[in-house]
């Protein structure tokens, strides 16, 4: 998907459309675990679909919950979605930065001679 150490640097356009593939990637992702989290609090903790949007996006966007949750299955439901949303931010960050830092990385590790042409 990158260019490798020897080759040159990729033009602007190939940045431009790596870092559209990564943010539609990082959107899709976080779309399949928002529902993934609407789906589990609107069936295990008997939300409504409204309550259950809010809780599952303020629990994915660190917020911390918005409603309270009345029985076991959806407290422990809450708190394997909560662990799981803190390392999906991690890979949203790793998908999204990993176009920009390959490509400062790659910038800085050019030969001077390669720079000038």
């Amino acid at each position: 998907m990158f260019e490798r150490k020897y080759e040159k640097l990729a033009p602007v356009s190939v940045f431009v459309r790596r870092m559209a593939a990564s943010v539609v990637m990082a959107g899709l992702l976080i779309s399949v675990v928002l529902f993934i989290g609407i789906s589990g609090y609107h069936w295990i903790a008997g939300l409504d679909w409204v309550d259950s949007l809010l809780e599952a996006s303020m629990i994915l966007g660190g917020m911390g919950p918005a409603n309270p949750l009345k029985t076991s299955g959806a407290k422990i439901f809450a708190s394997g979605y909560a662990l799981f949303c803190g390392l999906i931010f991690i890979a949203v960050m790793g998908i999204i930065l990993a176009p920009i830092t390959h490509r400062m990385l790659h910038k800085f590790h050019m030969e001077e001679e390669d720079q000038k042409k």
